[in-house]
């Protein structure tokens, strides 16, 4: 599985919480560009019928928004 934030962001107003066959079904009804990339991430989440919380479930390492703010105190 491969995440990237534009990847994620298709799955931002999904029905949380969701089932992994939910989500797919929400992605195909959104459509777009990079909606197979996102399907198929979601196909590689196992099939045991867990339902995800939210995008923080699926993407443990997923960057917050403070990982992007410049802090000038910190350099």
């Amino acid at each position: 599985m491969y995440w990237t934030i534009e990847l994620a962001s298709y799955l931002e107003d999904a029905p949380w919480p969701a089932s992994r066959d939910e989500l797919i079904d929400y992605v195909i009804r959104l459509g777009g560009v990079k909606s197979r990339e996102v399907i198929v991430n979601l196909q590689q989440l196992d099939e045991d019928n867990e339902v995800y919380e939210s995008m923080d479930d699926i993407w443990l390492e997923r960057p917050s928004k403070d990982d992007f703010f410049f802090h000038e105190d910190e350099h």
